[in-house]
């Protein structure tokens, strides 16, 4: 993927440690809190147990981390029960390795990509404005209205206040761990997030937890997997133009993102933790099912081709 040298996003929060500055590039959509700083792109810039990131892609990735058995938490409570305005302990990032800081603006130049793909579909397909997400950046341990967000839950999307999660040790942990190399490996993960913004923009995730509040345990999970994978066709959407209208994608860019949603996909983390797979207990989806939605996002860059929703299979 080429990212180097390029735009980032307005859009970022640097929670990470360190001061609180200004990013001298410029960028708003990006919240780091991997040291307090509040970064632009091209700004100055890990639970290595395989159980634990296995468990936090099982049980907690994305939406999981939002939804109890009535939906999203939207109460001002965390997932593990402290009233807003409780802080957990969050451990002291420390100044920012070189590596933090390019991951931070790489994440900030993809976010940007996103914005601008996403803007453009929503004005020439749909007619609307699109209003991009803000993105955390955390290291370890962050406070979110939806839950404390921890390195262990992996990257999410919060609802209540329209920002994604991410703690960006879980690349390394993507690539080493679950195998799933590339930058565009991580570009996939950024884009599956988002593609939860565009479903909240849309009205699809105030819709389906109106659906999962009377359904029974059975079809309010099989909700969440279809939206998990309309998440990962709107990444598939984001690629398709990312390729046609940026000319970002590099050769094998696509096999990664492929390579990085089978390594993810419910049944391949439960054989790796040692469980038989359990499709009635999938948040994601299976290997398959989340290539399949990637390839078809890709294949044909419409945002209507990615109705989730209106099949059972894959």
């Amino acid at each position: 993927m080429r990212w180097q040298g390029r735009r980032g996003s307005d859009n970022i929060e640097d929670r990470r440690g360190g001061d609180n500055i200004e990013d001298r590039r410029g960028g708003d959509n990006i919240e780091d809190r991997r040291g307090g700083r509040r970064i632009s792109p091209g700004g100055a810039g890990g639970l290595g147990l395989l159980a634990l990131v296995l468990a936090g892609w099982v049980f907690g990735v994305d939406l999981t981390p939002l939804l109890n058995s009535d939906g999203l938490h939207r109460d001002g409570l965390h997932g593990d029960g402290l009233p807003r305005g409780t802080a957990p302990q969050v451990e002291d990032g420390g100044a920012l390795s070189a590596r933090d800081r390019a991951m931070g603006d790489f994440v900030s130049v993809t976010l940007a990509d996103t914005e601008e793909i996403w803007a453009g579909i929503f004005r020439n397909d749909l007619g609307r404005v699109y209003h991009p997400a803000v993105l955390v950046l955390f290291s370890q341990l962050t406070r979110s209205p939806c839950g404390t967000a921890s390195g262990a839950t992996g990257p999410f999307y919060c609802p209540a206040d329209g920002k994604v999660y991410l703690d960006t040790a879980f690349f390394d942990r993507l690539s080493q761990e679950l195998g799933a190399a590339g930058d565009f490996a991580a570009a996939y993960v950024v884009a599956h997030e988002i593609g939860h913004r565009v479903q909240d923009e849309l009205g699809l995730l105030d819709r389906v937890e109106a659906a999962r509040a009377n359904a029974d345990p059975a079809t309010a999970n099989a909700l969440s997997v279809r939206l998990e994978l309309q998440a990962d066709c709107f990444a598939g959407v984001w690629a398709h133009h990312a390729a046609a209208d940026l000319g970002t994608l590099e050769r094998g860019d696509v096999a990664e993102a492929m390579r990085a949603a089978a390594r993810i996909g419910d049944d391949t983390l439960a054989r790796h933790a040692g469980r038989r797979p359990m499709p009635d207990s999938f948040t994601h989806g299976s290997s398959d099912q989340r290539q399949f939605w990637f390839a078809q996002g890709f294949k044909t860059g419409q945002v209507t081709a990615c109705d989730s929703f209106s099949r059972t299979t894959p």
